[in-house]
């Protein structure tokens, strides 16, 4: 299992025209089932609270504190006025970063994209801010949509909700190597294996090629090269596979751009758009894509040749000679 990567939730499987299928042989999402489990109880309720058992995270079971949207700017004000007045009993509210709001997200449902069965209260299938700025927009900063479970940016004097967040988590990766949030980077975080790298955080291997088609492709032709991969035994490895969302976007360092990947990486022919394995759960004709580039995370149309193909490999307890840990 991946280190510091929550699984998606997802439970379906779906074909290109957005049509329920059973799971076996697919690759998909629902299928692999990567990540770390959160369990029926992830969510615990202690008054006006909701700890993630998850993350280790606390969040406010009102998901619209202030009532309405709010700029950027208020909404660092209105927790600044929460932890003043102690609400909750807590006065270390503060705004999430990307990577701890988008945690929130299940790509099982949608509007809101939520775990079934959750406790929060007035939530907003939309937008929501977080505290962490885009590094290729100064005046944007990224934002997590509960519709579909997408994450982009937006303009900074744009009205979004407030979803605030209290404690440290020791599960989820810091969103960039300076942050002090999350778990640190390692240095260097990836180290190159022959025609694959391991990340020293996650402990995936990625192929070091990020252009495997090459060339844009559609979602079934990308699961046709992850199986190509593995019929040769690329960098010595047969359990190729396309990655999750998450595990795409954990790849992302949010301090950089065109790539969002940290400096010095060892990737070679890094594109702008990928596909994952995880579908949408608001509309299955499309699934989950990033965006290298921008760091981002969108959906694409699943007939479309539009997006790239990069593959991970789970962590092998065992790796062949050339590929240790």
């Amino acid at each position: 299992m991946s280190r510091h990567i929550l699984a998606t939730g997802q439970t379906f499987c779906a074909d290109a025209s957005g049509a329920r299928i059973p799971c076996a042989g697919t690759g998909q999402d629902a299928e692999t089932a990567p990540g770390i489990p959160s369990g029926a109880d992830r969510f615990r309720v202690r008054g006006e609270t909701v700890l993630d058992a998850a993350t280790g995270l606390t969040w406010l079971r009102d998901a619209n504190a202030p009532g309405f949207p709010l700029a950027w700017q208020e909404a660092f004000d209105f927790i600044e006025d929460m932890n003043a007045k102690e609400l909750a009993g807590n006065d270390d509210w503060r705004l999430p970063d990307r990577r701890e709001l988008f945690s929130l997200v299940s790509f099982d449902a949608h509007s809101p994209a939520l775990p079934p069965g959750h406790p929060f209260e007035n939530v907003f299938s939309g937008w929501y801010w977080t505290a962490t700025n885009s590094a290729m927009h100064a005046a944007q900063a990224w934002h997590v949509h509960f519709m579909g479970g997408r994450m982009f940016w937006g303009t900074k004097t744009g009205y979004e909700l407030v979803w605030p967040v209290r404690g440290m988590t020791d599960v989820l990766p810091a969103v960039s190597p300076a942050s002090p949030l999350g778990v640190p980077w390692p240095e260097p975080r990836f180290v190159p294996e022959g025609g694959a790298v391991r990340d020293g955080l996650t402990g995936l291997a990625w192929t070091r090629s990020a252009d495997l088609a090459p060339g844009p492709v559609s979602w079934e032709e990308a699961f046709a090269v992850a199986a190509r991969l593995n019929r040769e035994r690329h960098a010595g490895l047969d359990n190729w596979r396309l990655p999750t969302i998450r595990e795409l976007d954990s790849l992302t360092d949010a301090s950089t751009h065109t790539p969002a990947l940290c400096p010095g990486h060892p990737f070679t022919d890094t594109r702008e758009a990928y596909w994952s394995s995880t579908n949408s759960a608001y509309e299955p004709g499309w699934a989950m894509c990033h965006y290298l580039h921008k760091g981002a995370t969108g959906v694409g149309f699943k007939l479309d040749r539009g997006f790239h193909v990069w593959a991970v490999s789970d962590p092998d307890p065992n790796p062949p000679a050339g590929l240790g840990r």
